[in-house]
């Protein structure tokens, strides 16, 4: 049976790469094994897997019983198919916070390190077979980091994501900051995408205090062309929100360059949530937040309600 390797719902670079990553390094090692994904990636991943020659996996809905998996860049059952306990689940591979929920068939795999990207931990679970693998996944490897580090701008970012990436680099002849320009810019192009689209694009869901929120980012060098949305998306978050079974959607637009987010603030709930949370004194319908670009080591945990 081949064994299926997907990451989370609303794919990013990531959640996008590393399947195909360690799909081929599988295969490599003699099992059988497809990437998959839990939805349409973002704009930058689609670049990404364009620049490397890669088509994109297809898009699963669920997964069978006793269908073979391996889980990346996520350990929450909420981001998986409704299925997955049913599923044979072979390993995860995760640099997320344990969430609980799984259940498996048997003993397995799971490594969670504290890295910024499921690639560097991938990478060093490779072992010597990194560095012979084709030009075309290290690229993926590359791309991966520098998506989840913001080029090393992002606070999750460690000595190891930055000493790898930098070495994929020099093995591929890749310029670090020319290419990951080239990213942020696919990234920033949102204009095809509809509201509901871009608050569920980098989106997650988490309970806090008893309310059911969904956690949307979205990544851009150029923040202006979303927030010139401001009043379409708050409009648009009731449904979402109603949609998804989620009491409210936070929208955090983070601006690469300057290293900050902009909150949208649509009613009083939101109003608190920033003030409670991050110390914020909020007048109108958004807010900055000086320092805010990682949702899991910075939105996440000072969520209050």
């Amino acid at each position: 049976m081949t064994t299926l390797v997907f990451g989370h719902k609303s794919p990013d670079t990531d959640s996008t790469g590393s399947p195909i990553v360690w799909a081929w390094y599988l295969d490599h090692m003699g099992v059988k094994a497809e990437a998959r994904l839990l939805g349409t990636p973002n704009t930058e991943a689609l670049f990404v897997a364009k620049r490397w020659g890669y088509d994109l996996p297809p898009v699963i809905s669920d997964v069978e019983d006793g269908q073979k998996v391996v889980i990346v860049d996520t350990n929450n059952p909420a981001e998986l198919p409704a299925n997955i306990n049913n599923a044979d689940i072979q390993a995860i591979i995760d640099h997320h916070k344990l969430v609980g929920g799984l259940e498996t068939k048997g003993p397995i795999e799971i490594t969670i390190r504290p890295l910024a990207c499921t690639a560097t931990l991938m990478y060093q679970m490779m072992g010597g077979h990194a560095g012979h693998a084709p030009d075309a996944i290290k690229g993926l490897m590359l791309s991966c980091i520098l998506s989840d580090t913001l080029e090393f701008r992002s606070p999750t970012t460690t000595s190891v994501d930055r000493q790898i990436a930098e070495r994929l680099a020099a093995d591929l002849g890749v310029d670090i900051p020319s290419y990951a320009a080239e990213m942020f810019e696919a990234k920033s192009d949102v204009s095809a995408f509809s509201d509901a689209e871009l608050l569920r694009m980098d989106s997650k869901e988490y309970s806090v205090g008893g309310k059911e929120l969904r956690v949307s980012v979205l990544e851009t060098t150029a923040p202006k062309i979303v927030l010139d949305r401001k009043e379409s998306l708050m409009r648009s978050m009731t449904d979402v929100a109603k949609e998804d079974g989620a009491d409210q959607v936070l929208l955090f637009v983070v601006d690469i360059l300057r290293e900050e987010a902009t909150l949208l603030v649509p009613n009083e709930l939101v109003k608190s949530i920033a003030e409670k949370s991050f110390g914020a004194k909020v007048d109108g319908d958004s807010v900055v937040l000086p320092g805010i670009m990682s949702r899991k080591k910075q939105i996440i945990p000072a969520l209050k309600i």
